[in-house]
């Protein structure tokens, strides 16, 4: 291209020069020629007036009286009736040019210059256009390549851009060149940077929620199966395939779940639900794993409420904080269901450490984790919280006290509080 814009533009102040130029030396070359006449027809007149004014008075006519009034530095022929002819100066050889005037007595002047002298006034003007013309050839040149770079450059920079969005490095460069098309492009280009960048980012973070998040069920369901495996009792295969078939539904809701938070956070499919359900159902995929470390997990506060949200996003939140209860706490985990106002809580405690102080709310960050852990479990528990329109909090540190705030369904007829273990 660079070369393109060169040759392109060089053909262009070629065409105009030799266009031009030629019209100039044409011109100028008539001009010279009429001028040249003019100067040899107005030394003729001359001439032929003072042959007049002395033939006139009596005065003698001769060579060297007309050379020396006339000034006359061309060849001239003076005839007059009746005398021998007159020359003044060299008479010149080849192609001349000759001016011819006649006196009142009859006498006839001719002055002649040689072509030789007007040709050489032509080259000379043709040789200042040629100068003139290659000097606008060298502008042209340098201004040619300047445009060239301004252009090239800025699509060579372009064109790497595009190269390195395909190789996987999105990030957009917000560099502009002073040219309205060429930034247009790096806008498009920058803006496809950064749609991208959130693309990889999306991707990279379902990824992540999806190793997460099914870790959990795919366990319990593999323990469920084992159990089926080595189960006698018809009654028991039933039982445990039936859970097991639960634990199916829940996982393909938590796919589900996680590929409707990948393209929108905020799209939840909000319906009211018994959180009574939810909560016993969390508690019987939980008790075996809490069994086999020798720790319970109870379940006490009011009951027969009801909220609004997305059931198995708040199983996939109250797993997450069990989960977490069970990885990085100690002692009984208890559930304990409460009303605030228009809203339902669920809160989830354990008698272990609690959260660092230098984590404190930092808790809900991704990669932020006081153990040797993901720090994925929580963030993600917290997106789906509030993608139902909910929220979780860390009301306290030690112990800790982790809160689920949903909606709250009002019904006419409540039950009284009461634990249930």
């Amino acid at each position: 291209m660079r070369r393109r814009l060169i040759n392109s533009t060089l053909a262009v102040v070629l065409v105009v020069i030799a266009v031009f130029g030629s019209a100039l030396v044409i011109v100028e070359t008539r001009t010279i020629t009429e001028g040249a006449q003019e100067s040899v027809d107005s030394e003729a007149l001359r001439i032929v007036s003072i042959v007049d004014s002395r033939l006139i008075g009596g005065e003698p006519v001769t060579p060297d009286i007309l050379a020396e009034q006339s000034g006359a530095k061309r060849y001239a022929h003076i005839s007059i009736p009746g005398r021998p002819p007159i020359e003044i100066g060299a008479r010149p050889g080849g192609s001349v040019i000759r001016g011819h005037a006649e006196g009142e007595r009859g006498e006839q002047v001719v002055v002649e210059e040689s072509r030789s002298t007007i040709t050489s006034e032509v080259l000379s003007t043709t040789m200042t256009t040629g100068g003139v013309a290659l000097l606008c050839v060298v502008a042209a040149v340098l201004l040619a390549v300047r445009q060239a770079n301004k252009l090239s450059a800025p699509l060579t920079d372009l064109a790497e851009t595009a190269e390195r969005l395909g190789s996987g490095d999105p990030r957009p460069r917000h560099k502009r060149y002073g040219v309205p098309e060429l930034d247009r492009v790096a806008d498009v280009l920058d803006a496809s940077a950064e749609r991208i960048a959130r693309m990889l980012t999306a991707e990279r973070r379902l990824a992540a929620d999806a190793s997460h998040q099914l870790r959990t069920p795919l366990t319990a369901l593999s323990m469920r199966l084992e159990e089926v495996a080595v189960a006698d009792d018809l009654e028991t295969v039933r039982e445990e395939a039936t859970i097991a078939l639960t634990q199916v539904e829940r996982l393909t809701d938590v796919v589900e779940r996680l590929l409707t938070n990948s393209r929108d956070p905020r799209t939840g499919s909000a319906v009211a639900f018994d959180l009574d359900e939810v909560i016993t159902q969390q508690l019987a995929e939980w008790r075996p794993a809490y069994r086999s470390a020798g720790r319970a997990i109870v379940h006490s506060g009011k009951q027969g409420m009801r909220a609004v949200g997305t059931p198995g996003a708040v199983a996939q939140v109250l797993a997450a904080l069990i989960e977490n209860s069970l990885m990085h706490g100690g002692g009984t985990v208890a559930l304990r269901t409460r009303v605030t106002g228009n809203q339902s809580v669920i809160e989830v405690t354990d008698e272990g450490p609690g959260v660092p102080a230098d984590l404190g709310a930092r808790i809900f960050e991704r990669a932020v984790s006081g153990r040797s852990s993901t720090g994925i479990g929580l963030a993600v528990a917290r997106d789906l919280a509030e993608a139902d329109g909910g929220r979780l909090e860390l009301l306290q540190q030690q112990p800790p006290v982790f809160a689920l705030f949903l909606s709250r369904e009002v019904r006419s007829r409540t039950q009284p509080e009461r634990p249930v273990r």
